[in-house]
């Protein structure tokens, strides 16, 4: 009897999430996506040179890399005003993400930074 209140619970979950239209699940991607990049940019703030690591940097990197391409794919089933504002937004996101990416590649190694950051 537990099991197939179980399973019926389940099946009706799966089936009210069928139901969504094409709009409200790209909505949801959407806000799924933002959501993780707001997790991963968070995480990224909180570290230090002591705790930074390079896997650590490029994990979060190809998490929100992933997360902008998901919202590129749900743009197209957004109505004409929402798509706009995800794609203006988007844009100024990569773009920033670009200029920190290239600013980072250009700078000095950590162990370097953090010898320089020292008061001397």
């Amino acid at each position: 009897m537990k099991r197939s209140l179980v399973i019926v619970l389940l099946l009706g979950t799966l089936l009210g999430a069928c139901g969504e239209s094409d709009e409200e699940q790209a909505q949801d991607a959407v806000c799924d996506a933002r959501a993780s990049i707001q997790k991963q940019v968070d995480e990224l703030s909180g570290l230090t040179l002591d705790t930074a690591t390079i896997a650590s940097v490029g994990d979060s990197l190809n998490a929100i890399r992933d997360d902008l391409e998901a919202i590129a794919e749900a743009q197209g089933d957004l109505n004409d005003e929402r798509r706009q504002q995800v794609e203006s937004a988007n844009k100024e996101f990569t773009s920033q993400l670009e200029s920190i990416a290239k600013n980072l590649s250009s700078s000095l190694s950590v162990s370097g930074a953090r010898s320089s950051s020292r008061p001397r």
